[in-house]
């Protein structure tokens, strides 16, 4: 989401990153996207984006959150049942980065800048525990869509449209945990077989803890029993409840990478396409069909 192009999107890059040698526009020269939401990102806060996503469900154990405190799993207990699988994706991961100083590539960091760095990191992958996830999106939505509606709103370094300040760092925070939690949970939003390959894995992984729960004689969690699959209205539910809101919010404020097609004219050049949507409809109304044909089918 960083590098795609969004059609009509304004560069910001912040003030203080301005300079022509500046780590940032170094980046964004070289990527050349200077029509993505990457390029109104300091360097340090981007890279950090990038390392939240790949240490985000580093040494994930299988099981849920929900799994992890009813058995009071070492991890529940280490950190009192609170996000116990993120703050340990986020523990463990650091651990490893400063167990042997061959797997630091952080050594040019001042100290200014690494604090801040692994603060953002923390955070970005904290946000990832969905027992927050409507409070996020709801605080996210309230604040940019208000400010989209609002005509006294200007931003620092000119109309950026959007509605978010790019000079404000609790802006750029807020939209970098959207995007965290976008790339998080985006499976429903790629091509239906890449999207059904990513869907067959993880729902193995239920049935996996479904199986330990039985045997431990606790209640099977829901869609987990693999002797009763309902595989077609868990995918609905999870678009429904979780997917969508999130990605219309994200698609309202014009943060998803967008589109004009080849064949636009003039009435339609406001209404660019989001391939993320594209997919999200059609994955959702696939789900739907097959939910339709199996209460039919009783």
């Amino acid at each position: 989401m960083t590098t795609q192009p969004i059609h009509g999107f304004k560069r910001a890059i912040p003030k203080e990153d301005h300079r022509p040698d500046s780590p940032t526009a170094a980046l964004l020269s070289a990527s050349g996207f200077c029509d993505a939401i990457g390029a109104n990102f300091l360097a340090l806060e981007l890279m950090a984006m990038l390392t939240a996503a790949a240490l985000h469900d580093y040494d994930h154990p299988g099981r849920t959150n929900a799994f992890l405190i009813a058995t009071c799993h070492p991890l529940a207990v280490l950190y009192n049942n609170r996000s116990v699988l993120e703050n340990h994706h986020a523990a463990a991961s650091w651990g490893l980065l400063i167990s042997d100083p061959k797997y630091s590539w952080l050594v040019n960091l001042n100290d200014a800048e690494f604090k801040r760095f692994r603060y953002l990191v923390i955070d970005e992958i904290l946000v990832t525990d969905l027992v927050h996830h409507f409070t996020n999106v709801d605080d996210f939505r309230n604040r940019f869509m208000l400010l989209n509606n609002s005509q006294d709103y200007h931003l620092a370094n000119g109309d950026a449209g959007n509605g978010v300040n790019w000079a404000a760092e609790e802006d750029r925070l807020m939209v970098s945990r959207m995007v965290i939690k976008m790339a998080d949970i985006n499976g429903p939003c790629k091509p239906w077989q890449l999207h059904r390959q990513w869907t067959d894995r993880i729902v193995e992984e239920f049935y996996q803890q479904g199986d330990d729960e039985t045997e431990m004689q606790l209640s099977v969690s829901p869609y987990m029993d693999r002797n009763r699959p309902q595989l077609a209205k868990l995918q609905e539910s999870f678009i429904t409840h979780l997917v969508k809101p999130l990605c219309e919010t994200l698609d309202r404020v014009g943060l998803l990478p967008s589109y004009l097609p080849t064949d636009c004219d003039a009435d339609n050049i406001k209404n660019p396409l989001s391939l993320m949507m594209k997919h999200l409809t059609e994955n959702e109304q696939e789900w739907k069909r097959v939910v339709s044909i199996e209460n039919a089918d009783g």
